[in-house]
Parts: structure tokens; C-alpha cells; sequence
């Protein structure tokens, strides 16, 4: 105790001594000046020496060899004249949100982490987008790997809608300005979300060399989880890799989410079975396939009684004492009144809700008492002949298997359709989706490259922005009490001087000498009576002359070593004491004591 009360006013001559050595008088109202100077200073304050996040001035990419596409959107003029924004109208769409109007716009990102880059931007919420450009050549699926990247930011998140790619099938007719969802396409890559539901597409259109229609086959899901890439609101680098051998892999932001083989993790698979079910067969009348059957043999036994009950009432039950008869356990509610707004015509006559009866709660039961039913021991229920093998058995019969007449084998369906043109046909909840940096090419080296060039340096700024603006508002309060240090001790005094008192008090609170508690045990002293709680509100420990402490308090050595002996001895004593007091004499037993805590 006595070190807490030191330790005490040791820390209060600390902080004291600071504030005296102000010039100023210290008013407790300073200290909301001071976060309003960390305010100030965290707007005003010239940037440090040296800055964690230095402003990085925007240089476009530059990808060599075979460039099909490269986009940057650094000139608007050459935008508007390689970008075609659709004039169509969605076919099977209500009228009113059929067209494509929904408006695009060249424009740095919200947070600006890099001056003068420009991405593309999808402006309008809740409605059709489509916007496409045409490649520098068609591409040719005639050996090479088809590397396809780009970066999007959800900067609002993303609520439902896509943000995918499709790559336009190479036509000579081929007009953009009638780009819908109608428009055939090759390849459609990218992300997607509605709810809960998040996707990351690879689908390729896949031609029946047979019949010659095309259908969709889908790649598997991903395994890993792709909640943060619509949530975060940062950078994302989407990557998709085909090579000539029929595999292919998806990364984001550089790490590998999905790969597999064309020819064994798309869905529908692209080569069909060599074998189908017969349609025209059908399953012969007399075929059996009933793997057991009744035995024909079987006699019911002379005493099956099938007439006897499940269930019967039991004889035995007596209706409970106190049993209401005349009460029903609902009554309507006589605190209920008719809605002003009532209706008779309209709505039917008014009844009042109904309630529990509240004289059933007190009572075994209300309304007319029913004998309980139980389980009647002569049931047997209806009687069933036992089950035996059929002797006439055949199996389960299934229809034959065919040829299937429309069976091919594509041993290269990385052959896809040339395509000539990317495209964006979109519907977003949300607006704010920016797009960058989009990259066709065969060679993953040049990718890794245009990536390392802008989207890696925009995910390095927006970590540093992230830790920045964590960090800057700490560093103007540092700016500040570095400025004011009488400010610290000003918190010291208003934080951390009150848990001091609390502990100092709580420790006080709870001291006892354990030598004094043996003494009392063992001798009975008397001691008079106080009020035990004023003593802890005090914050003084009881002294020898002070009421016993409660037994749920920890006992000193002392008192556990007493001998069982002496303990009855000193009771003995007390209870002859306390005889020789005259009757018209009352006191109170000098052992008086709380109740034990078990």
C-alpha cells in the first residue's frame, strides 16, 4: 500500500512539474485546441524532409514484338478515334434501359496516387455500357501464345455487374457501331459479381467441326476467394495466358487463381462421348426388376388382430386438482381497441387479438379436461407377408448404349476463331469502373514488363497511401506535442492518472496483515462494531480493532496454521461470556462477520 500511494505521488509531481514550467496557464479546454492543431497541421504542415510517399509523375508503358493491342488512354484525340462507342439496342431488354447509353469519360482515378494517368471510365450506374476498338491485326490462333491483360478498379466497390472483356470474332462486315450482346464473340474474359456471387470468367466459343455452331464452354471456378478484388477499391491486374498446347492459366494481380486443359476443364466438355443413350429403346413389358417380392407362401397369424388402435386412452389419469374447466386458455384481449382507421365494409367486423388467459398461468390447465391417449399394448397394425428374392429378378434395366452420331474429336481446340476487336459491353449497379492498360500479345516476358511498368507502380502507391493515411494523422500530433510537450502531460493527467487512482485504491482496498487476522482468530478479541463498507470506502485496511473481513478474502499463514483446538476452546469461552450478560443488557457478538462467499 504504501508503495502505491508513492508511486502515486511520484507520477504526480512528474506531470506537475512540465505543466508549471509553462508559461501559460494550462486549461483542460486546451487539450481540444490540440487536436484541432493536429487537424491544421495534418492540411497545412509542408511535407517532411522525407516523404513516404512521394508524388510519382505518370510514364505510359511500352510493350514490344508482336503487339495486337496496346492501350493506354493517354490521348484523348487518338481515343476518339479508335474507340467506338455503340449506338445498338439490347433485343431482349425493356425499352426504356435497351439502349446502350450509358457514358464513358477519360479520367485519372479518384485518389490521384499518380499524376496524368488516365483510364477509362464507366460512368453511368444501372445502365447498358458498349464500347470497342478494333486491333492492330487479327489475331490467329496459329501457334502462338495469346496473352490478354488489363487493369480494372472497382473505385465505389461493386455491388452487381461485370467488368469483362470480349474479344470480337473476326469479321469483314464487322461494325462497331451495332456492338450488343448479340455480337459473336471468341474469347470473354474477366471479372464478375451480383450479391454474393463472384466470378472470374474464361469462356471460349467453340466451333462443332461437324455441324459447325458454336458453344460456350466454360472454365472451371477458381478456388481461392475473389471477395476483396470487387471490395479493396484498388488496382487489380487481370491476366489471362492460352498456349498452343490446350492449357491455359489466369492471374491476378501476378499470381496464378486458375488454370487447367481446354480439353478437360471446360463445362460442357469439348469433345462429346463416343457413346449415348439409345433414345428409342424402351424397357420390355415383361422385364422384371423387382429385387424383392411378398412371399406368396406367407399366412397371416389366426391371432393378428388388426382391428386394435395405436393409441388408447389411459384409464389410470385423473384430472389434476385446480384443473379451470370453465376458463378457455385464449380470451381476447380487453386492453385492445379498434384502429381508428376500421373499416367495417371493408374490412369485416373488428375482433380483438387474442391472448393467453392469464388465470391458466397460476392453474395445471383451462378449458374442457381429455383423457391423455398412450401406447396401446395389443397393437400390432396391419399385417404384411414377409419379403423374399425374386426368382424372376432380371436387374435394373437400362437403355443400350448407341454410337453417337454426332461424336467428333478436336485434339486442338486452342484453334479458336481469329478474332479482330476487344469490347466492353457491360451492366454495372455501380459506376466509377476504371479501365487500363489493356495489353494483347504473345509473349508473357512483354506482359510481365508492361505490367511492372504501371500497374505495379500503382499498387506500390496505393499501399503507401493506405499506410500514409493511417500514419499522418499520428505524425500531426507528434508535430503538435513536439511543439506544446506541456501537452503530454496533459493527457498523462487525463488518461492515465485516474487508472492510477483506480489501482491504488482497488490495491489499498483489498489489504489485510495476516498476523492480525490470526490474532483475532485465535483470541476472540472483541473489537466494536463499525460499518465495514464506510472502511472500504475509505480506502484504509482494517486495523486490529476493525470488524473481520469477509471469509471470502484470502487468509494470511497465520490463520490457516490455528490448531482446531484452540479454536473450540476460544468458542466455548465466547458462548460463557456472552451467558453471564445480564438480559436487560444487549450487545452485539464481537464476532460479527460477513457472509462467506462460497
Amino acid at each position: 500500500m504504501k508503495f502505491s500511494y508513492f508511486l502515486l505521488l511520484s507520477l504526480s509531481v512528474l506531470l506537475i512539474t512540465p505543466i508549471h514550467g509553462q508559461e501559460d496557464d494550462f486549461d483542460l479546454e486546451d487539450l481540444d485546441e490540440m487536436i484541432e492543431d493536429a487537424e491544421e497541421d495534418q492540411d497545412d504542415a509542408s511535407p517532411p524532409v522525407t516523404d513516404v510517399n512521394p508524388k510519382v509523375v505518370y510514364k505510359p508503358p511500352t510493350a514490344t514484338g508482336n503487339v495486337y493491342l496496346a492501350e493506354t488512354f493517354d490521348d484523348e484525340a487518338t481515343f476518339k478515334k479508335k474507340w467506338i462507342v455503340s449506338e445498338a439496342k439490347k433485343d431482349d431488354a425493356d425499352e426504356d434501359i435497351a439502349k446502350y447509353d450509358g457514358k464513358w469519360a477519360l479520367e485519372e482515378s479518384i485518389e490521384k496516387e499518380i499524376d496524368g494517368d488516365i483510364g477509362l471510365v464507366l460512368k453511368s450506374k444501372a445502365r447498358l455500357h458498349a464500347i470497342s476498338t478494333k486491333l492492330n491485326k487479327p489475331y490467329k490462333f496459329d501457334g502462338s501464345p495469346l496473352i490478354v491483360q488489363y487493369e480494372v478498379r472497382f473505385q465505389d466497390g461493386q455491388e452487381c455487374g461485370g467488368a469483362y472483356v470480349k474479344l470480337l470474332t473476326d469479321n469483314k462486315q464487322l461494325d462497331l457501331k451495332t456492338y450488343n450482346d448479340k455480337m459473336p464473340y471468341t474469347i470473354m474474359f474477366g471479372p464478375d459479381k451480383c450479391g454474393n456471387d463472384h466470378k472470374l470468367h474464361f469462356i471460349f466459343r467453340h466451333k462443332n467441326p461437324k455441324t459447325g455452331e458454336f458453344e460456350e464452354k466454360h472454365a472451371k471456378k477458381p478456388t481461392v476467394s475473389l471477395d476483396k478484388f470487387f471490395t479493396d477499391k484498388k488496382t487489380h491486374l487481370f491476366t489471362l495466358s492460352l498456349f498452343p498446347d490446350n492449357t491455359w492459366e489466369i492471374f491476378v494481380d501476378q499470381e496464378l487463381v486458375n488454370s487447367g486443359s481446354l480439353l478437360e476443364d471446360m463445362e460442357p466438355a469439348v469433345n462429346p462421348p463416343e457413346e449415348i443413350v439409345d433414345p428409342d429403346d424402351k424397357k420390355p413389358e415383361d422385364w422384371d426388376d423387382k429385387e424383392k417380392i411378398p412371399d406368396p407362401d406367407a399366412v397371416k397369424p389366426e391371432d393378428w388382430d388388426e382391428s386394435e388402435p395405436e393409441m388408447i386412452e389411459d384409464i389410470d389419469a385423473v384430472k389434476p386438482d385446480g384443473w379451470l374447466d370453465d376458463e378457455e386458455p385464449l380470451i381476447a384481449d380487453p386492453d385492445a381497441e379498434k384502429p381508428s382507421d376500421w373499416d367495417d365494409e371493408m374490412d369485416g367486423e373488428w375482433e380483438a387479438p387474442m391472448i393467453d388467459n392469464p388465470l391458466c398461468a397460476s392453474a395445471p390447465g383451462c378449458g374442457e379436461w381429455t383423457t391423455p391417449q398412450i401406447k396401446n399394448p395389443l397393437y400390432k397394425g396391419k399385417w404384411y407377408a414377409p419379403k423374399i428374392d425374386n426368382p424372376n429378378y432380371k436387374g435394373k434395366w437400362k437403355p443400350r448404349m448407341i454410337k453417337n452420331p454426332n461424336y467428333f474429336e478436336d485434339e486442338e481446340p486452342y484453334k479458336m476463331t481469329p478474332f479482330s476487336a476487344l469490347g466492353l459491353e457491360l451492366w454495372s449497379i455501380s459506376n466509377n469502373l476504371l479501365f487500363d492498360n489493356f495489353l494483347i500479345i504473345d509473349d508473357k516476358s512483354v506482359a510481365d514488363k508492361w505490367a511492372a511498368e504501371s500497374w505495379k507502380i500503382k499498387q506500390d502507391q496505393e499501399f503507401r497511401r493506405e499506410s500514409n493515411a493511417a500514419q499522418s494523422v499520428w505524425d500531426a500530433i507528434k508535430s503538435t506535442v513536439n511543439e506544446k510537450p506541456w501537452i503530454l502531460a496533459v493527457i498523462c493527467i487525463v488518461v492515465i492518472l485516474p487508472l492510477v487512482l483506480l489501482i491504488a485504491y482497488c490495491c489499498s482496498s483489498g489489504e489485510k496483515k495476516p498476523a492480525d487476522i490470526a490474532e483475532r482468530k485465535k483470541t476472540d478479541e472483541a473489537t466494536p462494531d463499525v460499518d465495514y463498507d464506510e472502511d472500504d470506502a475509505s480506502g484504509d485496511a482494517p486495523s486490529k480493532e476493525s470488524p473481520k473481513p469477509a471469509k471470502g478474502k484470502k487468509k494470511g499463514k497465520g490463520a490457516l496454521d490455528a490448531e482446531p483446538e484452540e479454536e473450540a476452546v476460544a468458542e466455548e469461552e465466547e458462548e460463557e461470556e456472552v451467558e453471564e450478560v445480564p438480559e436487560e443488557t444487549t450487545r452485539k457478538s464481537p464476532r460479527k462477520r460477513k457472509p462467506r462467499k462460497e
